[in-house]
């Protein structure tokens, strides 16, 4: 049963793949925004996987975040999450990112639980359909 308190933690090195010159983020060798962000998204859908049911996932829908400080690539930085609130199928994550010196990110994280099987038939109709947006 997924209820709030659970936690997760993840790591990964700042290295040139996350860094915002080849993320595309910026110009600089150093650890991406967009790589904080998944690393943010990581932590949080881990922490709730072993207590979905068989089929079932989870999507991000919204990341509400701050990257506070610059880590320089080599140093490795850890994301925590706890679950703070849960609505149904809705689930709120606080989340923080630290290097190794210091607290680099935090915001919150919503994901909602999905029948995987379910959300991949309805994804995957939009590329039989013949509308325009």
């Amino acid at each position: 049963m997924i209820t709030t308190g659970i936690k997760g933690s993840c790591s990964i090195l700042a290295d040139e793949s996350t860094s915002a010159k080849t993320m595309g983020s910026g110009t600089l060798d150093v650890f991406a925004t967009p790589a904080m962000a998944a690393l943010m998204e990581k932590t949080a859908w881990q922490s709730i996987a072993p207590y979905l049911q068989e089929g079932q996932g989870s999507v991000g829908t919204r990341l509400d975040i701050t990257h506070d400080a610059a880590t320089p690539l080599g140093m490795t930085v850890t994301c925590k999450s706890e679950l703070i609130q849960v609505d149904g199928r809705r689930l709120v994550f606080e989340v923080t990112a630290s290097d190794d010196k210091e607290i680099i990110g935090r915001g919150t994280h919503e994901r909602f639980i999905i029948d995987n099987d379910k959300f991949l038939t309805k994804t995957t109709a939009k590329l039989s359909e013949n509308s325009l947006l």
